[in-house]
């Protein structure tokens, strides 16, 4: 059998220069700032140049970067991104030591760091500072996530943006990682904090103050770098608007963005719970499935080892029983290619519901590559159909290189179509999965660690579901002289219990204890409604520059947006403007990095510079038994007397010559003809549940048994498989049934007390098609419901009263 390994190359077992990452978080009600230490050691005999590739969360805004040797520290400049790669290079090639951090052009979530010309036996300490925003959970918690698996990105050929870039990418089981975290929090709020979860082991939580405002906690001793590390943070009271105003810095020029104070808005309007409770009976829900190897991978948090892929089709078969009737819907899924069950989007009945369900169960990861931008072009080109919104709902891990691209086309189209974005597993991209939701109007999810796909997805149905909301509009009142620009793109979509942050720029002299208000007007269900609040203008202290750093990598996003939307790729104006308010700022953007050279006494350091790319953990998806069954699917992919190596999309490397870097491009497949090892993208496909499965491992969950029997309309049938699915023998439920009651009343009663006698702790994932069920039996008048709610506790020993079901 071939030794190969599932992942890309590693380390050819040089020493690994990256020795540990330590991680302090200071969070200040829904913002964080991030300060990362990356500890490098050369214990090699010659200079060397570490890069390493990873990953940040999409939206954040790096602001800072330095590094330390012995006792001298180098602060980073951010140029012109060229420049500074010219600079880099020169240095390195003056044997001086550099440093340069950057931006991927492909996707704003991945950087690469080079450590450039590090002596022999000498150490470096890296400084990486960033802010990000803190997204809303369902549950009012906020969460924030430091990246730690960088999955490799699968690039289509013929995709646009390749304008090149010298990130690379080296990967290796994520228990294999070299170095450690060390990991700590320090949170502060007006709300008292009520809790911090975490998928990894905190130490228990500390409070710094009795009004318990001020709370700090750490990762458990022993932790290895070796998965995304999520905390929750929980307020009491999480969903009040509030306004952060912030002093310009000092040194700049008044006018410009650090100069002024600037503003950070959080609002969270209150729809009227009569309102909200109601479930539109029409729309178009078309969903874009990811069928690619990686959603073989099995999901961190199943006990029966189900698999990406498996968890999926559990999901989509909740979705397809919680949609109203009257509805159309479509389902796509996409790999190296696309697939789709009807031609077009169809009518929801009971046979199109059956025909969508046989070939759902059908879906396996086994369609290669992640190229969602085609399937996305041609779900964009079918017409919309009257009256019926388009609700787009895709599903990822999320391992795309053309993210930008993909961005862009959604927001093309954001006046056709909402979009909800589900990133599944370690390693999706933020990048992608915020930005899908946020150009689309729609709402993003990740399903990681110990979270269960289900819910999240029938909460972002719940919100599709719900009337939308139009014509919003953010109006300000603010004092005599004074002026407001705001700097974010206009709100488009609102949802319940969610927040929308709202970025400006303030003008003029703000008087002594002066107040501003802000209005939000919208329409809801037809009627023109408005919610209003007041704040200080006064500005907050020791807030640093958070508030102007977030300011500006929104206007930097926005600027760099409409650049690629530009008819002329290179808008040079477009661009001028984004660089010289990344240089401002020194926020990073696509077209800037940050760069510093360490020039000391002016000696060159001796000897051959040696390359090492340092590894960044990538899941492990496969059990040793698998990788015989991917050598004997592939091996025909290898050339005669040769060997075949699996590879996730990666991105190659490519030597520096005289440091002037020609930037690599991403590899889907190829062929060295010197080896003779053929390296095909089609990663390993190896869906776990399929193999529980098929020895009888796995039994289906009994709410699945059950919501799998439900008919279009919202009824069940009296059935054999419905009498096991909650218990019981057929004798004993045909026996218990009121004798003037139909089958398919019996059965539907039955149905929602065993739901609510049993899985109430699941209520998220049933609730909508409860609701369906609901409105079936009362449109069929049934005169003795009482009888049958009765009966039915009887019979499956509940007591559930018939007003909590809904009768």
């Amino acid at each position: 059998m071939v030794n190969c390994r599932c992942g890309l190359l590693t380390l050819k077992q040089e020493p690994v220069p990256l020795k540990s990452v330590e991680v302090e978080v200071e969070v200040r009600d829904h913002v964080a700032t991030v300060v990362s230490t990356l500890n490098y050691e050369n214990q090699e005999d010659n200079p060397l140049e570490a890069v390493f590739v990873f990953p940040l969360p999409g939206d954040a805004a790096v602001c800072h970067f330095s590094a330390k040797i012995g006792q001298t520290e180098i602060v980073a400049e951010v140029k012109e991104k060229q420049k500074a790669r010219e600079e880099y290079d020169d240095a390195l090639s003056s044997g001086q030591q550099a440093f340069l951090l950057e931006e991927s052009e492909q996707s704003p979530d991945i950087f690469s760091l080079s450590v450039g010309c590090l002596p022999p036996k000498e150490s470096a300490s890296i400084r990486l500072e960033y802010v990000t925003e803190l997204a809303v959970q369902a549950d009012d918690g906020l969460r924030f996530c430091l990246p730690a698996v960088l999955n490799p990105r699968y690039q289509p050929q013929g995709s646009g943006d390749q304008g090149g870039s010298n990130i690379q990418m080296t990967s290796i089981p994520a228990s294999k990682v070299p170095y450690s975290l060390s990991f700590c929090a320090r949170v502060s709020s007006p709300r008292p904090v009520v809790k911090i979860e975490s998928n990894c082991s905190l130490d228990p939580l500390q409070y710094l103050n009795t009004e318990q405002t001020q709370a700090t906690t750490k990762l458990a001793a022993g932790h290895k770098f070796d998965r995304d590390v999520e905390v929750l943070i929980y307020y009491k009271d999480a969903h009040q608007p509030t306004a952060v105003v912030e002093a310009g810095e000092a040194s700049a020029k008044p006018g410009t963005l650090m100069g002024d104070p600037a503003v950070m808005l959080s609002l969270y309007p209150e729809f009227p719970q009569s309102v909200m409770s109601s479930v539109a009976s029409c729309g178009e829900f078309v969903c874009l499935l990811d069928r690619s190897g990686s959603m073989g991978v099995q999901l961190n948090n199943s006990e029966n080892h189900q698999s990406r892929i498996g968890s999926a089709r559990d999901t989509l078969l909740l979705l397809l029983k919680s949609l109203p009737l009257g509805c159309y819907f479509n389902i796509y899924s996409f790999g190296s290619s696309y697939e789709h069950i009807f031609p077009k989007s169809v009518e929801y009945s009971q046979k199109t519901m059956e025909e969508a369900l046989k070939k759902v169960g059908e879906m396996e990861a086994n369609l290669a590559g992640t190229e969602i931008l085609r399937p996305l072009q041609h779900i964009y080109s079918q017409p919309c159909i009257q009256n019926q919104p388009r609700q787009l709902f895709v599903f990822t891990d999320g391992e795309v290189g053309n993210t930008k691209e993909v961005i862009d086309l959604v927001k093309k189209n954001s006046h056709l179509h909402r979009c909800f974005s589900f990133g599944i597993g370690e390693g999706a991209s933020s990048a992608l999965i915020n930005g899908l939701a946020k150009e689309g109007g729609g709402h993003a999810q990740f399903i990681t660690g110990t979270d269960r796909m289900q819910p999240k997805v029938m909460q972002s149905l719940r919100y599709a579901l719900q009337p939308a909301v139009i014509d919003v509009s953010v109006s300000w009142d603010l004092p005599k002289d004074m002026s407001v620009s705001v700097l974010s793109p206009p709100i488009t979509a609102l949802f319940q219990g969610q927040r929308s942050l709202v970025y400006a720029q303030l003008s003029g002299q703000i008087p002594e204890a002066a107040e501003g208000s802000v209005t939000v007007k919208y329409t809801l269900a037809g009627q023109p409604s408005q919610n209003q609040f007041n704040f200080s203008l006064r500005p907050a202290e020791d807030s640093g520059l958070t508030v102007h750093r977030l300011a500006a990598r929104a206007l930097i996003r926005s600027l760099e947006m409409e650049n690629r939307e530009s008819k002329d790729q290179q808008d040079e104006s477009v661009k001028k403007k984004v660089v010289e308010l990344s240089v401002q700022s020194g926020v990073s953007s696509a077209f800037t990095a940050f760069v510093a050279v360490n020039k000391g006494d002016g000696e060159a350091i001796q000897g051959p510079l040696v390359q090492r790319n340092v590894p960044t953990a990538k899941m492990l998806f496969a059990v040793t038994q698998s990788l015989q069954i991917a050598y004997n699917s592939f091996s025909a992919a290898a050339p005669k007397g040769g060997r075949s190596f699996f590879l996730k999309g990666m991105f190659s490397t490519k030597s520096r010559k005289k440091r002037s870097v020609e930037r690599s491009q991403v590899s889907t497949t190829k062929k060295s003809e010197k080896s003779g090892v053929a390296y095909t993208e089609q990663c390993l496909s190896f869906d776990s549940e399929d193999m529980c499965e098929s020895t009888g491992l796995r039994q289906r969950d009994p709410l699945l048994q059950l919501v799998s029997l439900q008919k279009a309309s919202g009824c069940w049938d009296l059935a054999p498989d419905l009498a096991a699915a909650v218990g019981k023998t057929s004798e004993e439920v045909e026996k218990q049934k009121p004798a003037s009651v139909s089958q398919e009343v019996w059965a539907t009663i039955l149905s929602l007390i065993w739901l609510h006698g049993f899985k109430m702790d699941s209520k998220d994932e049933w609730e909508l098609l409860a609701m369906k069920a609901v409105s079936w039996l009362r449109a069929q008048n049934v005169s003795c419901v009482e009888e049958c709610v009765d009966a039915g506790n009887a019979l499956l020993g509940c007591k559930v009263q018939k007003d909590v079901l809904g009768l």
